[in-house]
């Protein structure tokens, strides 16, 4: 079975090659380009929204790197809201001064 399959036998599977990761890493943009349309943060919520590229994503990812990629999507907009957040406050203390 190949790097991204789910293999149930104990055999170690290959590395991913770099087409492997370049086609990984496409259909995880298409696919939060997806959610972006969608307006959903968290990978999964969008019911039937992005299945099409969904399934994509997930054929073309190892489940490890499937977790990630999500995990690391949800930080990056918290880390957006708290920067936009941090930002208006500084602005707030300059006009004070």
């Amino acid at each position: 079975m190949s790097w991204f399959g789910r293999n149930s036998s104990s055999e170690q599977s290959p590395a991913a090659t770099r087409q492997d990761r370049q086609k990984c890493w496409e259909s995880r943009d298409q696919y939060f380009e997806c959610l972006d349309g969608a307006g959903v943060i968290t990978a999964g919520e969008e019911g039937t929204a992005c299945t099409k590229s969904k399934i994509q994503y997930e054929k073309s990812c190892a489940k490890s790197w499937i977790d990630y990629f999500n995990k690391r999507r949800v930080l990056a907009e918290k880390q957006k809201d708290m920067l936009a957040q941090s930002q208006l406050q500084s602005q707030e203390v300059n006009r004070k001064l």
